[in-house]
């Protein structure tokens, strides 16, 4: 592929989209993004191209995607949240793919999650699985990158488990935490999409770091290098959400779903190949120790407010 043809990207301006288009860009990558906040500030001037991310309109959507040869499509939602739903979120990606297909784009790169099902009874992991039959049945090659947790500086979980860990005396896990995930960071997840982007085989790939963890390991690895004192208890998963949810309402955020511990518990965040990233979620700790959790990540300020 030359460096003149031009790569579309759902959230340029969001988390993982932000580091997706930066490494674009320093590729010599035209890049124009669709987002639900046009006029957010962002950090790349007049480099990305900006068209608004409206499903209620299609036919707007194929307009700008016209000339693009790749999508990169990082849209979703992290939870139900009024009437944001997963299956809303399932048929706004059929309308971008649909308006893809008739732009005439060629290559369709899709950030899903591991252990993506059409079968899952998880309506999450069960969207995931039909939006990835949906482009493998596409007229455009494809690309589907199935990351588990994504850390860096920005990101919402390991933050706020940190967060959490240095201003409250104790923290609960769900149940006995001996669930595992395996987080990647967020530049090598980013390194993955463009390099998929980049290629021209179909292909679907676990974003996964090299580390794997029980979730109580997890949380007793950030208790320990962000110095916290703070109480580890393991109670019933009912009685820890319910105690997220306080906390939900003093942060005015959704902190932790059913969903999100259903799928920890279910063993979903790990891959049964090898690591594709290369960072280790421990070394990049004790790096940051002193940034994690210093402020608390919002996703509703994030993408809703």
């Amino acid at each position: 592929m030359n460096n003149q043809e031009l790569y579309a990207i759902t959230g340029a301006f969001g988390y993982t989209g932000k580091y997706i288009t930066r490494l674009l860009l320093d590729r010599g990558k035209k890049v124009k993004t669709l987002t639900g906040h046009p006029k957010r500030r962002h950090p790349f001037g007049s480099s990305v191209g900006v068209a608004p991310l409206n499903f209620e309109n299609p036919a707007e959507l194929t307009r700008s995607l016209r000339g693009a040869t790749t999508f990169i499509n990082t849209y979703w939602v992290r939870f139900t949240y009024g009437q944001v739903t997963y299956d809303k979120a399932v048929a706004n990606t059929k309308i971008l793919i649909k308006a893809a297909e008739d732009a005439g784009v060629h290559r369709f790169v899709h950030v899903s999650i591991t252990q993506a099902s059409m079968n899952s009874p998880l309506p999450y992991f069960k969207g995931k699985g039909i939006l990835e039959n949906v482009i493998v049945n596409s007229r455009m090659s494809h690309a589907i990158i199935r990351p588990t947790v994504i850390f860096g500086n920005e990101d919402i979980l390991i933050n706020n488990i940190a967060w959490l860990l240095r201003r409250f005396p104790v923290f609960t896990v769900p149940g006995p935490g001996n669930y595992k995930l395996q987080p990647i960071f967020v530049e090598d997840m980013a390194e993955l999409v463009v390099r998929a982007a980049e290629n021209e085989k179909n292909m679907i790939i676990d974003a996964v770091g090299p580390e794997i963890f029980t979730f109580n390991d997890l949380v007793h690895l950030i208790r320990e290098k962000v110095g916290s004192r703070a109480r580890i208890l393991h109670l019933s998963p009912g009685l820890a959400l319910f105690l997220a949810r306080l906390v939900s309402a003093v942060v005015r955020d959704v902190v932790l779903t059913r969903e999100e511990v259903d799928g920890l518990m279910a063993g979903l965040l790990v891959s049964a190949g090898p690591p594709t990233g290369k960072t280790r979620l421990s070394e990049w700790l004790a790096v940051n120790a002193s940034s994690v959790g210093a402020r608390y990540a919002s996703e509703l300020n994030r993408h809703y407010r």
